[in-house]
């Protein structure tokens, strides 16, 4: 964020650490410069904060009064109405930021046969050590990541002294967002839903084909006979008594 601060007046309040301002070197002296940024009091730019080696000796070397600088701001301290500017434009992410147990996004800029280098916007890359990089066994690094691959990383560990940032990606796998549960106590019980209307066609025409089966049935059985053989017998005798009966003597 740039902030003119030749243009505007800008309260402390306003000022946040990473900012970026516009200032005038007012004075210099043996451990630093006082820049003028828009405040009513001055920035402290320290001799160390001159250049991003921090071997500058001589201040009057790098600036002058009058010089048009541009600045970030280090740290703000409103009771003590001081404001520490620095000419090295800061990282994304600084040391103080660099927590144990945060996630950040990365990219892998080097891959060696222990681990794999992640950029996550620090002053220098951290260290995804193969044995940090999934619950199982890796060989090598490039089984899992390749250089340019964008990656979420995990601290580990953070070495201020030393500058080493250790990173790992144990558990962040496994980790999921939990699916909202139904509104309610109790989820609603299942109920039988009605047949669909293809299920309907289908039940009606299963129950069709039974009743064709069963007419077909009925026409391949035998009919019964009106009467038996025994019953013919008997009418055969009847009607010859009865012819028998009815002739002249």
């Amino acid at each position: 964020m740039t902030e003119q601060a030749k243009e505007h007046s800008l309260s402390i309040e306003e000022i946040k650490p990473k900012m970026r301002l516009q200032g005038t070197v007012k004075s210099v002296g043996l451990h630093g410069a006082v820049v003028d940024v828009g405040l009513e009091y001055s920035g402290l730019l320290h001799v160390s904060q001159l250049s991003a080696d921090g071997d500058v000796e001589v201040v009057s070397e790098v600036v002058s009064p009058g010089d048009e600088v541009t600045v970030w701001v280090v740290e703000v301290m409103p009771e003590q109405k001081r404001v520490s500017l620095t000419m090295v434009q800061p990282p994304d992410v600084t040391w103080t930021e660099l927590q144990e147990g945060k996630v950040f996004p990365g990219k892998v800029t080097r891959i060696e046969q222990y681990g794999a280098f992640v950029d996550v916007g620090a002053e220098r890359p951290g260290l995804l050590h193969v044995r940090e990089m999934s619950a199982g066994y890796v060989e090598h690094p490039s089984e899992l990541v390749h250089v340019g691959d964008p990656i979420d990383v995990r601290i580990l560990r953070v070495d201020r002294r030393r500058q080493r940032i250790d990173l790992t990606r144990q558990g962040l796998e496994e980790e999921a967002v939990a699916e909202p549960e139904p509104e309610g106590a109790d989820a609603p019980e299942e109920e039988e839903s009605p047949l669909t209307a293809m299920e309907l066609a289908m039940e009606r025409a299963r129950a069709g084909t039974e009743r064709e089966g069963e007419d077909e049935r009925r026409a391949r059985k035998p009919e019964k006979p009106a009467y038996t053989e025994r019953e013919d017998i008997l009418e055969r005798t009847l009607r010859q008594h009865s012819e028998s009966a009815e002739e002249p003597e």
